[in-house]
């Protein structure tokens, strides 16, 4: 028999410093990650065997079980499922092949560095174990292999483990935790039996110990040789709805996501048709630390007959629902589905769209509920997952008139929460489009020159400010009939509000002023396409503009961020006549300078960024000094 002792991972060392000094509330999460584990072994041996029935050996009933040894002080969970060989020892439990690595590391040394219940999050459940033992042995065959080629593994969780062959005729692995001092509460057979009542009852694997009866002679409990389970041993998914509890779906919720927290809302569903399949779909209640990587999905977990077939099963929910989470098992789909598979199967598809409607349904009774708590919980569903769910309106083209109306903006007329149904009932009696202004941020928009005029005759114009709007608005045009306009965009035209005395004075103003725009088109011939005189300022001078089919400049800028290249195009710049500093350029020694400086201005008020802003400055003090 060989043995060699091994160095971790420098990664998983950084772990088990931390587990072992930082991690000290909520200790009992141990035994849920090792249950979990437990049970996912389970369901890999089923899956491998759907090819290969002789994994089986001579045990096809798969279970765990619980034990402990109050004398050795020792926990042991044991399950009989896909099992270990020493390579895949070597491997899965001394190295971590994750990328979230480095954020649980990073969460762990911040202000939650007291929490347990991260350990899940990140793949790295193994380790919690060392929360409350100070030496951890593993003992595991795969299966298919022969008794003396089985694994022992242990580490007292500093720098290195040991690894050695062994004999061991059943397949599977146990787990025993040698529990450090100040631990002796885990090992009560009362005390187990509440942990794995609180987490893991919906494992849909028989969890057994051994059944206590009272010992007369030493007046106490006394442990037997009889197992027996200790939870349902049935999916949760699988119940009668009036079977299940609000507490037991939220407790599922957070065993299947890892989250610390109650979902914000949830879902349990059979459908029954062309396709039968039951889901249960949760909504979390804060967006995870993965949110903005789309190549990320881990949300919906796939079973065909309550077979555990994958765990990202990125096929049954769009892109822009991957903060989902839950479950969906089907009745039809073939127990060997592959990926490919999945994206071929027009009952995969018929799966999508009924998940997809039904997650839509849930935030609508949310958004659209007389109560008003049920409303403020879509707004702080929003507030985290609205940039997200905009991502829809432009990938779900059959679903787009729902998600428009889930849709959220900030307004001249309010912060946050406004609806387009909403700006659809305060529209003024005349006005014919919903008025939108993109900006970078909120200050910004709120303090655009565009919407002076509109606000002048108090006319409610939306403030988006989300990287994602730009990409949005190139697929949404227009809602309930009434098209969607940018204010930077095109000439202002608020047809039946702008009466015909001002269209009148706005004519003469143009006529008048025709000298002075020559001249300033040939000052600024090489920054703007063209200089008009506009109806849409006020108080300001100056403001860009850009046509109806040309970019804005909020998107040049966001793509030029994202490091792609915007289209060339030159902006309009549109003067306030009436503004004493346009009138100031008329027969002015310094017009180039004023002219460029006009325009300077109304790029910095829009958000934009000089190419010179040296000669910005120098213009400026030129006329200061003069």
């Amino acid at each position: 028999m060989s043995k060699q002792t091994l160095s971790f991972q420098a990664e998983v060392k950084q772990i088990l410093h931390l587990v072992t000094h930082s991690l000290y509330s909520n200790k009992e999460i141990f035994l849920r990650e090792l249950i979990s584990n437990a049970s996912d072994a389970c369901d890999k041996l089923r899956f491998e065997a759907l090819n290969d029935a002789a994994l089986y050996e001579d045990t096809p009933n798969l279970e765990v079980r619980v034990a402990f040894d109050p004398e050795a002080k020792t926990i042991t969970i044991t399950d009989n499922g896909i099992g270990l060989s020493e390579s895949e020892a070597v491997a899965n439990l001394g190295t971590i092949a994750k990328s979230g690595t480095r954020e649980f590391m990073a969460k762990l040394e911040g202000d939650q560095k007291k929490d347990a219940n991260l350990i899940g999050q990140f793949g790295v459940g193994f380790y919690s174990g060392f929360i409350v033992a100070d030496r951890i042995t593993v003992e595991s065959r795969r299966a298919g292999l022969t008794p003396d080629e089985g694994v022992r593994w242990t580490s007292e969780g500093a720098g290195d483990f040991e690894v050695e062959t062994i004999t061991r005729p059943e397949r599977g692995t146990s787990v025993t935790l040698h529990l450090r001092e100040g631990e002796d509460e885990f090992l009560a057979s009362w005390k187990l039996r509440s942990i794995i009542g609180k987490y893991s009852d919906h494992i849909s694997l028989p969890i057994l110990m051994r059944k206590e009866e009272w010992d007369s002679e030493a007046g106490q409990q006394k442990l037997t040789d009889e197992w027996a389970p200790v939870n349902k041993a049935s999916a949760l998914w699988a119940r009668a709805k009036n079977d299940i509890t609000r507490e037991q779906y939220e407790e599922f919720y957070k065993q299947i996501s890892y989250d610390t927290e109650a979902p914000l809302a949830y879902t349990h569903n059979r459908v029954e048709g062309r396709s039968e399949y039951t889901q249960l779909l949760y909504i979390p209640a804060k967006a995870p630390f993965d949110l903005w990587n789309r190549d990320k999905r881990g949300g919906v977990k796939l079973y065909v007959k309550r077979v555990f077939i994958m765990d990202d099963a990125e096929a049954l929910m769009p892109v822009y629902l991957r903060f989902v989470k839950g479950v969906i098992d089907s009745a039809d789909l073939p127990l060997n589905v592959s990926r490919e598979l999945l994206q071929e199967s027009r009952d995969v598809k018929a799966i999508r769209e009924g998940s997809t409607k039904r997650v839509l349904s849930m935030l609508e009774s949310l958004a659209d509920s007389e109560d008003a708590a049920e409303r403020e919980k879509y707004a702080k569903f929003w507030k985290d997952f609205g940039a997200v769910l905009k991502e829809g309106v432009g990938e779900d083209h059959a679903n787009q008139e729902r998600l428009a109306k889930l849709l959220r903006f900030a307004s001249t007329q309010a912060d946050e929460g406004v609806s387009l149904t909403d700006y659809v009932k305060r529209m003024k009696d005349g006005q014919e489009a919903i008025y939108y202004i993109t900006a970078d941020t909120l200050s910004a928009a709120k303090s655009s020159p565009q919407l002076e005029i509109f606000r002048k005759k108090g006319i409610e114009v939306l403030l988006l400010v989300d990287r994602v709007d730009e990409w949005m608005l190139a697929h949404l045009f227009e809602f309930d009939g009434k098209p969607l306009q940018s204010v930077a965009k095109g000439a202002v035209d608020l047809g039946k509000l702008q009466d015909e005395e001002e269209k009148k004075k706005t004519e003469e103003a143009a006529e008048a002023f025709k000298p002075l725009l020559e001249k300033l088109k040939e000052a600024l011939k090489d920054r703007a396409k063209d200089v008009r005189v506009t109806t849409r300022l006020v108080d300001s001078p100056a403001c860009l503009v850009v046509d109806e089919g040309d970019i804005s400049g909020h998107l040049a800028r966001l793509l030029k961020q994202a490091g792609q290249d915007a289209p060339k195009g030159k902006p309009i710049l549109e003067v306030n006549a009436e503004h004493a500093l346009v009138k100031r350029l008329d027969g002015s020694a310094h017009f180039d300078d004023l002219a460029h400086i006009l325009f300077d201005q109304a790029l910095l008020a829009e958000g934009g960024q000089l190419e010179d802003p040296a000669a910005y400055v120098r213009r400026v003090n030129a006329l200061l000094t003069a």
